[in-house]
């Protein structure tokens, strides 16, 4: 797993450098942006900016940014020599609704749902092409609902190479509509409340980093292709709420397969399963974690033969129904069956099966050292006793 404390490498060093803002009707938030992000130690320039706005702030967008002989973009650009950045009007989205429409304003349940989704969809498609792409999220425009959703999305799919900010804008400034981002040289802004004039050139325009938890590592089994495919804003909220819950699991002898809290299901071998099974008896009626045995079965104490003894009876009582291609039969004595290599290739087995559903949160439901550095290790579940359930026929 990344460190998000750490990103491999700065964020203005990815080749592809793309600036993602909602916008309202104050279409200079982005040149504002732009121009702030430019004049960082070193500057981030984007090599492409997208905006998700409605269908009146797309047209404002256009009109005020865009337009090819006025737009403010194009007089940024050319002013401070800004080239190489992609800005075109396909790259402004517009929220729909359910029939495509595109959306006047955000006011209904429905439209919200709609710019949520928006966002949620390309705030992941941005953050999918992680060897190449770093993504600058700006919360400086738009409606607070859609810096709320923007924000969140990026918390859910943010990587150690992306960030979040708010560009500051002070005082005439940032409450006149002609001013798009401080001049390079002496010119004049009337300020219409105030009946003055003041100059764009001095206007000190500052960008403000914000910290964010990246969450993205956390997200849990059963909505890993969340990060690629097709996703509702509630859907990953939901699945990020999920993997937050304490760790819970339900053992299904029936289907052979572990249930995780998430819904995540796990299928296991038969003796992969009653290994399981035995760690989480034990767990639930409060026993003493087990040792892994010593190499030679002759030289083990009372203690030990009837330890493992334990599992043999769960792998009996239990697995009675399923294919034992494991090599451990009914009539094996414990000490056959629990060896040193047995115990360790069980749990190393179980581990690959819960990370190849889980990922990083296999860690919640492993078998795991749990008396540190105390020898010998003793190996269980620190899954709650109450959060372990046993489903299916021949259930304790």
């Amino acid at each position: 797993m990344t460190d998000d404390r750490v990103p491999p490498k700065p964020p203005h060093q990815y080749p592809r450098r793309v600036l993602l803002m909602v916008t309202g009707r104050t279409p200079q938030v982005v040149t504002e942006t732009l121009y702030a992000l430019s004049r960082q130690d070193p500057p981030f320039l984007p090599t492409e900016v997208h905006l998700i706005t409605t269908a009146e702030g797309a047209q404002d967008a256009k009109l005020a940014l865009l337009d090819p002989d006025e737009g403010w973009f194009h007089r940024l650009v050319e002013e401070y020599g800004l080239s190489d950045i992609r800005f075109e009007a396909e790259q402004i989205h517009c929220i729909r609704d359910a029939a495509g429409r595109e959306v006047a304003d955000i006011r209904s349940e429905a439209e919200h749902q709609a710019c949520a989704d928006l966002i949620t969809a390309l705030v992941r498609d941005f953050t999918a092409d992680e060897p190449d792409t770093a993504l600058h999220v700006s919360l400086a425009g738009g409606r607070k609902t859609m810096t709320y959703y923007l924000g969140n999305a990026l918390t859910l799919f943010g990587r150690p190479q992306d960030r979040l900010s708010h560009v500051l804008v002070p005082p005439p400034y940032e409450t006149n509509r002609a001013f798009f981002y401080p001049a390079s040289k002496s010119r004049p802004l009337f300020i219409e409340h105030l009946q003055r004039y003041f100059d764009a050139q001095d206007a000190q325009v500052t960008l403000a980093d914000i910290p964010f938890v990246r969450l993205r590592n956390s997200l849990p089994g059963r909505f890993k292709g969340l990060a690629q495919g097709a996703a509702r804003f509630t859907e990953v909220v939901f699945a990020m709420q999920q993997a937050l819950e304490p760790p819970a699991v339900a053992l299904d002898y029936a289907q052979t397969v572990l249930i995780l809290g998430d819904g995540s299901l796990v299928r296991l071998g038969a003796a992969d399963l009653a290994f399981y099974g035995w760690l989480a008896e034990r767990r639930r009626t409060g026993k003493a974690p087990a040792r892994i045995p010593g190499r030679d079965p002759k030289r083990w104490s009372d203690e030990e033969r009837t330890l493992y003894a334990g599992y043999l009876e769960e792998f009996e009582a239990q697995a009675r129904q399923t294919d034992l291609r494991e090599g451990t039969g009914q009539d094996m004595k414990a000490e056959k069956a629990m060896t040193y290599q047995f115990f360790t290739q069980r749990k190393a087995c179980i581990r690959r099966d819960l990370e190849q559903a889980v990922g990083p949160l296999a860690d919640a439901y492993d078998i795991q050292n749990l008396t540190g550095d105390k020898r010998p290790a003793g190996f269980g579940l620190r899954i709650a006793p109450e959060r372990i359930r046993i489903l299916g026929e021949g259930s304790p």
